[in-house]
């Protein structure tokens, strides 16, 4: 008998700290006005020094088998998706394992930046569907604000941190995670990138002193090509469930820009009140903006039993996801 996958729980931890327009007003020439109209966001959250993607990963991961009362002794596979590890090697993932005692778990990062969730959540799901596996815990985490430089406006206004895990386990067919589609685009690489810092160009002084750490971006490329894969991949994954955007009860996209958000909304020829939205207290949480908003929809009810759930993102590489969810 096929199997199908659950989520069977979501946890969600995020920085205490807030970064507001009106303090980026004092630190870049930036205004409240400028930000909010070109991208939707308020406020964001920033990890304090000396703090790793693994501490917020961990504290998501022990929410999540707390809500589903899994100990993490039963835990088959971790995956973290993020592109800010704490280290080069090990991966984060072990990192994770080892603090939450998860001693039987394999475990690895994945680097699919803003989509990494939805690629973990679709190789978590073979996983589960296979028979191999009957726990899987995957978490988007990061914290761009690393490898952000704070005197450029066009980049250090987007993001915020913050970590999302996801618990699943096996359901009976169709429930759960009905499908997930996956495209990328290495020829845009260059179009959102941190140039320095790997084996190509390991950091140095000159990378240093040339800002070579720091995330660049190619806005108005990475706006065209977000709207175009990001409806392409919703259209690509409902049509192998046979559903339409009409059987859609909600929509939780990547946060990375209410104008992004609203130009598939509109696309798709869905209603606001199907959207869900956070980026205005969130920004862009990279990895973690899907998992975290999809725990707050489900806290504050919306999402009902029977719902079928829309998933999108577009990040870099460049790559792209999407998954349908019966709730």
């Amino acid at each position: 008998m096929a199997l199908g996958v659950k989520i069977a729980s979501i946890g969600t931890l995020l920085p205490e700290a807030v970064l507001t327009n009106a303090e980026l007003e004092k630190m870049v020439d930036t205004s409240d006005e400028w930000i909010t109209s070109r991208t939707g966001i308020k406020e964001r959250r920033i990890a304090p020094p000396g703090v790793g993607a693994s501490y917020y990963a961990l504290g998501a991961a022990r929410k999540a088998l707390a809500k589903a009362e899994v100990k993490p002794e039963e835990v088959d596979l971790i995956i973290v998706a993020t592109v800010t590890p704490d280290y080069p090697m090990p991966a984060t993932a072990c990192l994770v394992q080892a603090k939450l005692g998860a001693a039987r778990a394999a475990a690895f990062d994945l680097n699919a930046a803003c989509s990494g969730f939805i690629y973990a959540l679709s190789i978590g799901s073979q996983f589960i569907k296979s028979g191999v596996y009957g726990n899987v815990l995957i978490v988007g985490v990061d914290l761009l604000s690393r490898f952000l430089d704070w005197q450029d406006r066009s980049t250090c206004v987007l993001f915020g941190d913050g970590a999302g895990a996801v618990l699943l386990q096996p359901a009976p067919e169709g429930e759960g995670v009905l499908a997930a589609f996956l495209g990328s685009d290495g020829n845009k690489a260059g179009c959102l990138q941190v140039e320095a810092g790997g084996s190509l160009k390991p950091a140095s002084r000159e990378t240093l002193a040339t800002g070579k750490q720091y995330l660049k971006m190619e806005g108005n490329e990475i706006f065209k090509y977000a709207v175009k894969e990001m409806e392409k991949s919703m259209l690509a994954v409902l049509a192998q469930c046979n559903f339409t955007p009409g059987d859609i009860s909600y929509l939780v996209p990547h946060q990375a820009n209410y104008r992004i958000i609203t130009a598939i909304r509109k696309r798709l020829g869905l209603k606001e009140n199907q959207i869900i939205v956070n980026i205005n207290r969130y920004g862009n949480m990279s990895a973690a903006s899907i998992p975290v908003a999809m725990e707050e929809a489900a806290r504050e009810g919306k999402f009902k039993k029977g719902d079928i759930i829309g998933l999108s993102a577009f990040g870099a590489g460049l790559t792209w996801g999407a998954a349908v969810l019966r709730w």
